[in-house]
């Protein structure tokens, strides 16, 4: 049995909290892990007991929705209000961190980065992280969440069957295989 990598592994917990994100402009979820044990987790949204912005809008001035808490300082926060410390940990976020979140990453001793999307990947953030020794890297996860992959090939495989026998052309029965081979990345004969 084929496992998933440690990094794909806290991704995955980081791209779980980002389904509790409050944010209607992008969902973003954040893990702390140090000696691959989860410390501190966060997801951008309000303040405790504050409005929301999927309640009542975004509250938006210069283009940055000031009512939102990212998630990469809620996770720094949770360690700091319960005495967990940073030094040393690593982080891993659904999205490429803000400029002002790289640098509160680098002041609390994140020494790695990982994340699985860019966004706006700030060429200044980027330099930081290097001048700081903080490791920077992209984690592919597309496809490790798919959990039920295999019975989406069969109903896939078994509808084109269909079609063909309902009296399709063979070339639109074709070049629906050939999308379903692009989205299952499936090999194909010649592979």
């Amino acid at each position: 049995m084929n496992r998933i990598s440690w990094n794909q592994y806290f991704m995955a917990q980081s791209q779980l909290l980002a389904l509790r994100s409050t944010c209607t402009r992008l969902a973003v979820g954040a893990t702390i892990v140090r000696d691959k044990r989860i410390i501190a987790g966060g997801y951008n949204g309000s303040i405790a007991g504050g409005t929301h912005c999927i309640d009542d809008g975004c509250y938006v001035i210069d283009n940055h929705c000031v009512r939102t808490i990212h998630a990469e300082m809620n996770a720094v926060l949770q360690c700091a209000k319960f005495g967990v410390p940073t030094e040393g940990a690593e982080i891993y976020v659904t999205h490429f961190p803000c400029l002002q979140c790289c640098k509160s990453l680098i002041q609390a001793g994140i020494k790695a980065v990982y994340y699985a999307e860019n966004y706006k990947n700030h060429p200044y953030a980027i330099e930081l992280f290097d001048q700081a020794g903080v490791k920077v890297e992209q984690v592919l996860t597309e496809e490790m969440m798919d959990l039920k992959g295999q019975e989406k090939q069969k109903l896939v495989s078994d509808l084109l069957t269909a079609l063909s026998e309902a009296g399709s052309s063979i070339d639109q029965v074709n070049e629906l295989q050939k999308r379903a081979e692009r989205l299952f990345l499936l090999k194909t004969d010649g592979d």
